[in-house]
């Protein structure tokens, strides 16, 4: 497989923005010519998703994305048989569909889905590279553009929601985590428009807030509620309202934790 597809004459705006931290575009562009799936793993909202669709389009691949749950089955995957006008005609489901198109199939938070779907996934992780539909008895070879990706958060791992190391070693692996600092105030005032002063006061906030991940609060807040702080900033919204909307209310519900997050927030933000 040849070098990564430029992408020429489009708009702008047509390969999302996505601020490198280290090696992972070469890395996810190295995976991607040598046949080999890909596991991200990361705290929730650090931009994994984003990192995706940004190398999708930058490869200029068809992006097929499923956000994984309880209940997703194979067949949500794979397809299923749907009765159409009166008969019954084969669906296919996203996993199928990107194979088909030789696009990327991106699994995100993969530990959601049942174990079911790791069987489906197997085949396409080794030297095979096949889709097995057995309902219509088809095998489906990937062409040499296919790609799998898989995402998921390591810190709500526990001994139910795992992935099994015969999967995790079908995948080349990339650990994400938040951008320090600097960079994450360039990322989010990018993104929104505000000053790079106010993204700097916001991304202090979250270091705070993060600070407590496994104490006051499950889960730190994340880049992605730090672009949605700053959007309602760049709307007019009060920067204390809008860090009370977008950085506290998500992470906790516990009335005197919140209070005790607005606090912190009032003396960090002066």
């Amino acid at each position: 497989m040849g070098a990564p597809q430029k992408i020429e004459g489009t708009a702008a705006n047509a390969v999302p923005y996505y601020a490198p931290q280290g090696d992972e575009v070469a890395i996810f562009e190295a995976a991607w010519r040598n046949r080999l799936p890909l596991l991200l793993k990361g705290p929730t909202g650090c931009g994994k998703t984003r990192f995706v669709a940004h190398m999708a389009a930058r490869l200029g691949l068809p992006l097929f994305t499923v956000a994984c749950h309880d209940d997703l089955t194979s067949a949500d995957l794979t397809g299923r048989y749907l009765l159409k006008g009166g008969e019954t005609a084969w669906s296919d489901g996203p996993l199928t569909k990107a194979v088909r198109a030789g696009g990327i199939a991106y699994l995100d938070e993969v530990v959601e889905a049942r174990k079911d779907v790791t069987v489906v996934l197997h085949p396409l992780t080794d030297d095979r590279r096949t889709l097995m539909l057995d309902r219509t008895g088809e095998a489906l070879h990937a062409p040499d553009s296919f790609m799998l990706v898989a995402s998921y958060n390591p810190g709500y791992q526990n001994i139910l929601k795992a992935l099994k190391p015969s999967t995790r070693q079908r995948f080349v692996g990339l650990e994400f985590t938040f951008p320090a600092p600097e960079r994450e105030a360039q990322i989010v005032s990018a993104e929104t428009g505000v000053t790079l002063d106010k993204a700097r006061l916001l991304v202090r906030v979250a270091g705070r807030i993060r600070a407590l991940k496994g104490r006051d609060v499950e889960e730190g807040a994340s880049t992605r509620l730090l672009v949605y702080a700053a959007a309602l900033i760049a709307d007019g919204m009060g920067v204390d309202r809008a860090i009370d909307v977008a950085l506290i209310e998500p992470v906790a519900d516990d009335a005197e934790i919140k209070a005790g997050l607005r606090d912190l927030v009032a003396a960090t933000i002066g």
